[in-house]
């Protein structure tokens, strides 16, 4: 695979991926996913690759642990990535604890034409130089080449086992260093709570992680430098505004449980044109009689009621988003471009970062298109969440003003 050289600057591709489906169904899911991906690879041919996966492994981990070492040993030795002579794999296996499980995967590759790249020793608080292919699994709180940790408990106490955390790995190419955080925060366990109030009480709780995983990354420990949060951060649209607006004209039925008398279903009817049901809502159904909403123009017309983000507007910036909601698509092999009617579609899957992170890759724009911000495989079956990518350069000599270039020297 032929890679534009060091002039151009050092080719970035960064990858979130929540792949819990391709492990409840492999032998379907996986085939469409990898060749989607690897066109990817292919179309931008980056010099560093990082793709960060959550719900490693699907729902159930031990059952599925062949068809995880199946999936880590196509994407290490595939022909597609034949170029990629460096590679590092840390893969939360730890499912028998609790404690710590965060069923997350962080792939790194390096191009053969990359010189001079390093990855940060967190215990000993230096760089080492990369070399060759390796695999870190089970117990990654021992790894000193990267910080991970699992949300406390009391975060989501409604969810017993929850498997929500972080991961961080830090790296330094052409003298640029930054943070690469791999990440999955809480999801809404109730399309009914989450109606209930603007802003969600979900959304706090997102909020929340979020906010401790920032004061991880941007504490006295180690020195500063920019960095990427991305991963499944379960961002939602505000449930409330979304359905007044989708429904302004309907009338709402309730309708409850005659043990409890705790509301089970809200159905939402035109008032006139036969009193047609527009929104049938449920824990887990969100039934809106027209997916079109979520697709026309990419769904930009939605984007209004994305604000989940805006709680850390002077902390994590994000190119402009372009593309349609990336959950929670139809699992059917058949239906790549239909979303599944348990959840109100939302931008999930996100590529965040620093505002020293933004100006390092606005530095390398140009006339020519070179960033690019987007799904992947638009019109196929990816599971229930389509991966989003970001591919953009990073000049030679871009980073020197961020970061302390003197620390990437101390390297074994």
């Amino acid at each position: 695979m032929a890679v534009k050289g060091a002039a151009a600057g050092t080719g970035m591709l960064l990858v979130t991926a929540n792949v819990g489906s391709l492990f409840d169904d492999p032998e379907n899911l996986q085939k469409n996913w990898l060749r989607e991906f690897y066109q990817i690879v292919h179309t931008h041919k980056p010099h560093f690759m990082a793709l960060h996966c959550q719900e490693f492994g699907g729902k159930n981990y031990e059952a599925s642990m062949s068809h995880v070492d199946k999936f880590v040993k196509e994407l290490l030795s595939s022909d597609a990535m034949k170029d990629y002579n460096r590679a590092r794999v840390y893969l939360d296996e730890n499912y028998k604890s609790q404690e710590h499980f965060t069923a997350l995967g962080s792939f790194y590759f390096l191009h053969e034409s990359l010189k001079n790249i390093y990855q940060f020793d967190f215990k000993a608080k230096k760089y080492k130089k990369v070399t060759g292919k390796e695999i870190y699994s089970d117990t990654l709180e021992s790894t000193p080449m990267l910080e991970k940790e699992k949300f406390p408990q009391d975060y989501f106490p409604e969810c017993k086992w929850s498997r929500k955390g972080f991961i961080r790995t830090r790296w330094c190419i052409t003298d640029c260093a930054f943070d690469l955080v791999n990440i999955h925060l809480f999801h809404d366990a109730s399309n009914l709570i989450a109606w209930e109030t603007s802003p969600s009480v979900y959304s706090g709780i997102r909020h929340k992680a979020l906010g401790y995983v920032l004061d991880r990354i941007r504490d006295q420990r180690f020195e500063k430098v920019s960095y990427f949060v991305f991963g499944d951060f379960n961002f939602r649209l505000d449930s409330k505004s979304v359905v007044e607006t989708l429904c302004t004209k309907a009338t709402m039925q309730t309708i409850r449980a005659a043990d409890t008398n705790e509301v089970v279903k809200l159905i939402f009817r035109e008032s006139d044109n036969d009193r047609k049901v527009m929104l049938q809502l449920e824990k887990k159904l969100f039934d809106y009689f027209n997916q079109d909403v979520f697709r026309d123009n990419n769904g930009t017309a939605l984007l209004e009621f994305d604000k989940e983000l805006s709680v850390f507007k002077d902390k994590l910036y994000e190119l402009d988003i372009s593309f349609p909601p990336s959950y929670p698509y139809s699992e059917d092999c058949s239906q790549g471009k239909q979303y599944m009617n348990t959840r109100c579609p939302a931008w999930c899957d996100r590529i965040l970062m620093s505002q020293s992170a933004k100006e390092l890759i606005l530095k390398s724009e140009n006339d020519e298109k070179i960033v690019i911000y987007d799904h992947i495989g638009p019109n196929v079956c990816m599971g229930d969440h389509k991966p989003v990518f970001l591919s953009f350069r990073i000049a030679a000599g871009a980073g020197k003003p961020i970061a302390n270039v003197h620390k990437c020297c101390v390297v074994q």
